[in-house]
Formats: C-alpha cells, sequence, structure tokens
C-alpha cells in the first residue's frame, strides 16, 4: 500500500512509520503524499482512536531531502504543494495525533513533531532547527506553533542559533510530554498511545477543535462555541458512562461514541 511509509493498527492505535533509515527519514514528495494518505485512513476507520507518528532506525526525521531540491525550486510552491497537506490533515483530524519521537526530529521533521498534539522523546533523541544552516526560514508551520509553546523569545533563539534541543531540555520547554529510556521505548510508546486511545473520543475532538480556534477569537465569541461543544459532548455515550462510572466508583469504559 505505501512504499515509504510502514501503516499499522494495533488495539486502536493506527502507527505510521517514516520509512526510509538510510536517509534518516528524510521528507520526498512521495512521503508527504503518502503521510497525508495515512492520516485520512486513520481518520476515517472507526476503529482507531488515536494515531502515532514515528522513524525507523536512528531518526525521526531529517527534514526534506536535500536531493530533491535546486536552484529552480520554488520554495513557496514547494511548501504549498507538498507539505501544508500534510500539516492540514494533522490538524484537521478529530484524533489525538502522537509524534513518538525515536531520534533526531531535524528541520521540517522537528516541525512535523510541533503539528502533532503529543510528543513523546526517546532519551537519546534530539530537535535540531536546521533551517538558518542553509539559509532558509524555518517553515511547515514551525513559527507558526512554537513561539505559542515556549514564548516569542525562547521561540526566536531556537528558530536562529540552531542549537541542539536534547530530551532533558526538551521537556523543561515544555515540547515534549515524556521522556523514554532506550529499554523502555517500545513498550512506553504503546503503554502510552493506548491511554490516549483510551479518552472519549469525542470530548477530545471537541477539545483539540476549539483550543485552536481560541488562539484567534475574542472572548465572548468563544464562549458561545464553548457552550456549543459541551451540548454536544453531553450527548454523547461516553458522557453517560463517565457519568456511571463516577457513581458507581470505577473506572470508565469509553467507546468513543
Amino acid at each position: 500500500m505505501f512504499e515509504t511509509i510502514l501503516y499499522e493498527k494495533k488495539a486502536g492505535v493506527a502507527r505510521i512509520t517514516l520509512n526510509r533509515p538510510t536517509a534518516y527519514n528524510a521528507f520526498t514528495e512521495q512521503m508527504n503524499r503518502e503521510i497525508g494518505k495515512a492520516l485520512k485512513t486513520a481518520t476515517k476507520d472507526e476503529e482507531v482512536k488515536c494515531i502515532v507518528l514515528t522513524g525507523s532506525g536512528k531518526a525521526f526525521c531529517s527534514g526534506q531531502d536535500l536531493a530533491g531540491v535546486d536552484e529552480t525550486t520554488n520554495h513557496a510552491d514547494f511548501l504549498r504543494e507538498r507539505y501544508h497537506p500534510m500539516l492540514k490533515t494533522i490538524k484537521e483530524t478529530p484524533k489525538p495525533v502522537i509524534a513518538a519521537i525515536n531520534g533526531t526530529a531535524a528541520g521540517a521533521g522537528m516541525s512535523l513533531a510541533f503539528a502533532c498534539d503529543f510528543r513523546i522523546m526517546h532519551s537519546h533523541a534530539k530537535l535540531v532547527s536546521a533551517f538558518m544552516n542553509i539559509g532558509l526560514v524555518p517553515d511547515s508551520g514551525f513559527l507558526y506553533i512554537l513561539p505559542r509553546l515556549v514564548g516569542y523569545a525562547k521561540a526566536l533563539e531556537i528558530a536562529t542559533l540552531g542549537k541542539p534541543i536534547k530530551a532533558e531540555e526538551a521537556k523543561e520547554l515544555g515540547l515534549v510530554t515524556e521522556i523514554v529510556s532506550e529499554e523502555e521505548w517500545d513498550v512506553a510508546v504503546d503503554k502510552f498511545a493506548e491511554g490516549i486511545a483510551n479518552l472519549p473520543t469525542k470530548a477530545f475532538s471537541l477539545i483539540k477543535r476549539y483550543m485552536l480556534d481560541s488562539m484567534h477569537e475574542d472572548y465572548e465569541t468563544f464562549l458561545e462555541k464553548e457552550a456549543y461543544a459541551q451540548r454536544i459532548a453531553g450527548l454523547t455515550q461516553d458522557h453517560q458512562e463517565g457519568m456511571q462510572a463516577f457513581v458507581e466508583k470505577r473506572k470508565p469504559n469509553f467507546v468513543g461514541k
């Protein structure tokens, strides 16, 4: 089905693995396209409650494969045609998307990790804003998302100085949710993803959608959207199950409906 990525589904989790390990999972046009297709497949699949993006081999993603760029490249069209559709799909899917950063995430690979809803990071991995090294502006949503995660001053430092960010610093900055050792990596990723998959799916999708909206809307407009979202959540089976579980003093069994 795919040539540059792997796609597998288990226990309600769809795992998308960037699979060009000899090129440190660098993006090609085909990979951009296949990631987008896999994300849409997972979004449409009712059995999938959570999506994981990770890399094969030593890297998460080293960014754009520079063999596909030359002096004739129109970088604006390049982004619009290859990267923007993939990134918009991540933001538009109502399902939680986790970046399992197994190794170096550089350039657009770092941007891909930022676009996800959660990030867990291998203890030996690092984040590298490599754009300035080749005289380019950080792209693929980098300049939009990073200041919202760490504030303007730190974001500017990361974007321009290019100093690698190791796992501990990433955790301190709030860029990642968890750091996982090499010995625990596979088990920890599965455990984290399955935990996210067991959340009430509709409530999560509403939080994701309207929290993004809240970043650019006035307070009164947002309060009305909040009321609308709560009405939808209040009609779900998961809400009823959560209420019943609370009364019965047990763990709720959410089904995503």
